[in-house]
């Protein structure tokens, strides 16, 4: 249990950004964390902090070893959780990687549901729009609908991201309507900038891919739905996007008979913490919101 205390010390310390305040979360003196700190670094044979009389600031290894420490921990508290009371308050840091536009529309609401009903997990939100390995970028959950997978990793999904392509009247009646997928390379594109200018429609033989010029590129969905709206293009968005504009017709539907691929939203967790009774209560919300939203 050395090695366990010492890396509470070490992580108590990398948020604290010092050996004093670490001590007083941790209720024990500030040479105990220290050493605890020290010990840790005669164990690995590395430092993890730059010490100054200032300030501590973490390492280049600190930096890279501080999320999966921080796993390690939670995997630990865990399991001891398990072996204790069934009905114990679940207890964890999750530490999550998701997409801006869609945990501003809907995933950021459910995460505080799921915070408000277990006040004892701690998340930490990091939004980013491309895809992440869990593992070596130490995250508990990496939630994407990209078809990335990665070794070590468990692809749990959590439910289908209908798309669509779409104009204003305005902007159809000025630049034409198209007929085709190939008509678009005459069009103002609105691209989507993590999912690329390459855009897929189903047509009647088969897959056809579009390689557009991007009038405008954005990694906001919002951005571009807004856009679209004014009459600056044709966009190719997530329907949740644009469901109000569609509905009160501010937008239309284009190439209707060219579906757009659905894709899955999917959340790619590390198989060491697939079955971390934290994970799998958020995963479980994360569905059962996603369900109702999309």
């Amino acid at each position: 249990m050395d090695t366990l205390v010492n890396l509470e010390a070490f992580l108590a310390t990398a948020d604290a950004g010092g050996f004093s305040a670490a001590a007083r979360k941790l209720n024990v003196a500030t040479s105990v964390v220290a050493k605890r700190v020290t010990q840790l670094e005669d164990r690995i044979g590395t430092a993890l902090f730059h010490r100054s009389t200032r300030q501590l600031r973490l390492t280049e290894a600190g930096q890279r070893y501080v999320h999966r420490a921080r796993g390690v921990v939670a995997d630990v508290g865990d399991l001891l959780s398990r072996m204790g009371e069934k009905d114990r308050d679940l207890s964890d840091h999750l530490r999550i990687k998701a997409p801006t536009s869609l945990t501003v529309a809907w995933l950021a609401d459910a995460f505080t549901t799921f915070q408000m009903q277990n006040p004892s997990v701690r998340l930490e939100i990091v939004m980013i729009d491309r895809p992440v390995d869990p593992v070596t970028e130490g995250f508990d959950i990496a939630i994407g609908a990209f078809p990335h997978s990665f070794g070590g990793v468990v692809d749990e999904p959590l439910c289908q991201l209908p798309r669509l392509l779409c104009a204003s009247s305005g902007y159809l009646r000025k630049h034409g309507t198209p007929r085709h997928p190939r008509d678009l390379v005459d069009h103002r594109c609105l691209s989507f900038l993590p999912t690329g200018p390459d855009w897929p429609f189903e047509g009647p033989r088969g897959r056809i891919n579009i390689q557009v010029r991007p009038y405008l590129s954005s990694n906001e969905g919002r951005v571009l739905t807004q856009s679209a709206i004014a009459g600056n293009g044709i966009a190719l968005l997530s329907h949740y996007l644009v469901a109000n504009a569609l509905r009160d017709g501010a937008l239309k539907p284009v190439l209707a008979d060219f579906p757009i691929p659905e894709l899955w939203v999917k959340a790619a967790v590390p198989a060491r913490r697939i079955d971390a009774a934290a994970v799998q209560a958020l995963l479980k919300t994360l569905k059962a919101s996603l369900s109702r939203a999309l």
